[in-house]
């Protein structure tokens, strides 16, 4: 048994002494991206589409909402007949909006694509550039600070976010 932990204690150990002998380096995505003006410009389509999606689904929740508010004021007025037809085409109505949100921002929805299709390549090309500077310095691992809350503290000089830029032309 003693051999056995004696052997796990060195593999750690040795583990240890080579993770320290590993390069890191630190980059900040949110600052690279926001220094490229195709990123802000793709950024501003997809945040105008959303505008344009949502103020869709509002409109048919407001038109379901102006559909039940007229059914309760006619209510009395009406016949059991009537009273589930108006019912009826207040569900469909709503179901029609749910349907609408989530064709527009469901996991596949259109939002998801123009997101997609608009973001990517520059999101791949920022991959790339993370990944030339990586192998021309020899990183084992680079962190990405932006909206990481594992990381508390990045010594300035191992943040690589300005050899990114430069790969990219800026």
């Amino acid at each position: 048994m003693k051999k056995i932990f004696l052997i796990a204690t060195m593999v750690a150990l040795m583990g240890v002494g080579a993770a320290q002998a590993q390069k890191y380096a630190v980059i900040d995505s949110e600052y690279i991206l926001n220094k490229m003006p195709k990123y802000k410009n793709a950024q501003d389509q997809v945040d105008k589409a959303s505008a344009g999606y949502q103020k869709e689904v509002d409109d048919l929740y407001k038109k379901v909402d102006e559909m039940f508010r007229t059914f309760q004021a006619e209510k009395m007025l009406l016949t059991e007949e009537m009273k589930r037809k108006r019912e009826e085409e207040i569900i469909t109505k709503e179901k029609e909006a749910k349907e609408l949100q989530r064709t527009h921002f469901g996991p596949e929805g259109t939002l998801f694509k123009k997101r997609e299709e608009l973001l990517k390549p520059i999101q791949d090309q920022l991959y790339n550039a993370i990944k030339d500077v990586a192998t021309e310095g020899s990183y084992a691992v680079i962190f990405d600070a932006a909206n990481n809350p594992a990381l508390i503290y990045i010594n300035p000089r191992y943040d690589r976010s300005d050899d990114v830029l430069k790969r990219l032309g800026f």
